[in-house]
């Protein structure tokens, strides 16, 4: 096949892949460089946890980067040294230690101690993405005051708001696919979760002006997982210029705000609206821009992540697909027609939210929670020196059958019954548990209840390899279905 490609082809696929070229020369020169010196690396260390650090400051990094951009996703590193050394195994990623916690326990030692003797953990590309004063990344001191300052848009009053703004979004743009019956569910819930944070936070609703924060923030996301190496044409290096670009227009925003020439009733306009207030109840600039970002960030890709993985998994279960439609169908019809859903309204689906639960639970959009230890610590008797990154393992968790009977089997039903503490871990927990978790959960249920309650669906392609460079998981598919309108009777 690479016969037949032209110049310019070939040169288009060397460009794709200029990530992992650029990453395997550096790898490969550096280690013919000190193989000598270093001679074997050793597996384990006597008393200590399993596992192998490899070589200074690259560790398993090139390892991590090819699970990454394969089409088994970042995971597989994690499965493959799990089965290589047991559940608990350390590695070095990106010039740290990481210890990989995979029980509940370890869950629970971790989460109830984070700002004493943990804190959040990320690697140097991630925080570079979305910003110092990110809630993601900063330090005790300013995240109990950013997260209060920031959890108006996601305080029951938002939410009743949102979810009437969103369900109006949502039920227009079906209408509008339904004559085209065919369309991609991640490329569709992507654009609309994206559209609906937008115009939650910063009222933006210009198609133009969207798509080029889209664009932006994509790369941002891209950039999360990549080596640090500000090198032209790297996805780092466009990441950071996408963040540049989006910290410009978010600066714009806000001069145009406090000028007078806009104003908005949203996220942003309740932050400028602190200005007078002392500096413990407000945000500075770069505070509400790095949060912005964030906010946009986590609010789409995992959402979106979690909205298609839901259409595959009711798709390979009919069973809990035609219970889930039949509750959503007993609501609608209890409602006048065309109205639009309330909070009530889904507060009282309770098979939908244990379907919620139950694809949050299969689809791991976060992988693991990590965090460094703030000193060292003995857990379950394995020692956690000072600085190691502590990765609490929530797919080895979940997927865990002394947990959840028969795991890797979709069975919504088994949150009939209470689970065991810190065995459910898709949103974190402890002072650190993801802001919008809630959001999350009425955005699931408003998609869910319209797909089921006015259409039936075919999955167009089985594949289940999953979308490579991505650092949550996604089908490679990205999900594309058939839509046919429910027949009446139904």
């Amino acid at each position: 096949m690479m016969l037949n490609l032209s110049k310019e082809e070939l040169l288009l696929q060397a460009w794709n892949y200029y990530d992992i070229i650029i990453v395997a020369v550096f790898s490969i020169g550096i280690t013919l460089f000190v193989s000598k010196s270093l001679g074997r690396v050793v597996i384990t260390e006597k008393g200590g946890i399993p596992g192998r650090l490899g070589l200074p400051f690259l560790g398993e990094t090139f390892s991590f980067l090819s699970a990454t951009n394969s089409t088994r996703g970042c995971y597989d590193f994690v499965r493959l040294r799990r089965q290589w050394y047991g559940k608990w195994f350390k590695t070095r990623l990106f010039g740290k230690i990481h210890v990989f916690v995979p029980t509940t326990v370890g869950a629970k030692a971790i989460f109830a101690n984070d700002f004493v003797q943990f804190n959040k953990g990320y690697v140097k590309s991630m925080a570079d993405a979305v910003g110092e004063k990110s809630l993601l990344c900063v330090p005790h001191d300013s995240h109990k005051r950013i997260r209060r300052l920031l959890a108006d848009p996601f305080s029951m009053n938002s939410l009743s708001m949102f979810v009437k703004k969103f369900d109006k979004m949502l039920c227009e743009r079906l209408d509008n696919l339904a004559a085209r019956k065919g369309f991609v569910v991640l490329d569709f819930s992507m654009k609309l979760t994206f559209d609906a944070m937008c115009n939650m936070l910063i009222s933006i609703t210009e198609l133009s002006l969207l798509r080029d924060i889209e664009r932006d923030c994509t790369s941002v996301s891209n950039a999360m997982l990549s080596f640090p190496f500000m090198i032209p044409g790297t996805r780092y290096y466009r990441g950071i210029k996408a963040r540049k670009r989006l910290m410009k227009t978010f600066g714009e925003m806000i001069m145009r705000r406090r000028s007078g020439r806009e104003s908005h009733e949203d996220f942003l306009q309740s932050m400028l609206q602190r200005d007078s207030y002392p500096p413990n109840e407000k945000l500075s600039d770069i505070e509400i821009m790095d949060n912005l970002l964030t906010l946009i960030i986590a609010g789409q890709t995992t959402t979106a992540a979690a909205m298609m993985w839901s259409v595959k998994f009711l798709d390979d279960n009919r069973e809990a697909q035609d219970r889930l439609r039949e509750e959503q169908l007993s609501i609608s019809r209890n409602k006048p027609e065309g109205a639009l859903l309330t909070l009530e309204d889904l507060n009282s689906m309770s098979y939908g939210s244990k379907v919620v639960k139950e694809t949050l639970r299969m689809s791991n959009v976060l992988l693991w929670f990590p965090r460094i230890a703030l000193k060292d610590c003995i857990i379950e008797g394995i020692e956690i020196k000072k600085g190691w990154h502590a990765n609490i393992d929530a797919t080895c968790i979940h997927y865990d059958p002394d947990l959840f009977k028969d795991p890797m089997h979709f069975n919504p039903s088994r949150f009939d019954e209470m689970q065991k503490p810190y065995s459910y871990l898709p949103f974190g927990s402890g002072p650190r548990t993801c802001l919008g978790m809630n959001m999350a959960k009425v955005t699931m249920l408003i998609f869910l209840h319209r797909l089921t309650s006015a259409y039936t669906w075919k999955v167009d392609d089985p594949d289940t390899c999953l979308e490579k460079k991505a650092h949550i998981p996604r089908l490679r598919s990205g999900c594309p279905i058939t839509l046919e309108p429910l027949k009446s009777g139904n």
